[in-house]
């Protein structure tokens, strides 16, 4: 039996929803049981901006073998972008 976990960050960034753009303030990233995807537990994400109301959210939920990739894929793309000098080295 899994408990739920659940983590809240803050962002910044833009989401795409059914009205449009709008800005991404916070993501809540959790693992428990998935709303439509078809496995009994999944990493969930919602990007959201809870001053603009429920409407301005963008949710996902993945596989744990997809985060892990998804994850390696950012980490690799932000690599690749501070290597070219597109980024601050840290």
């Amino acid at each position: 039996m899994c408990t739920m976990i659940a983590e809240k960050i803050k962002i910044e960034g833009s989401g795409k929803g059914t009205n449009g753009w709008f800005a991404l303030d916070q993501a809540d990233v959790s693992y428990d049981h998935p709303f439509n995807a078809p496995y009994q537990y999944a990493l969930n994400i919602d990007f959201v901006n809870e001053s603009l109301g429920p409407s301005a959210r963008v949710a996902v939920e993945l596989s744990d073998s997809a985060a892990r990739e998804l994850v390696r894929t950012i980490l690799s793309a932000l690599e690749q972008a501070e290597a070219g000098g597109h980024l601050p080295k840290k």
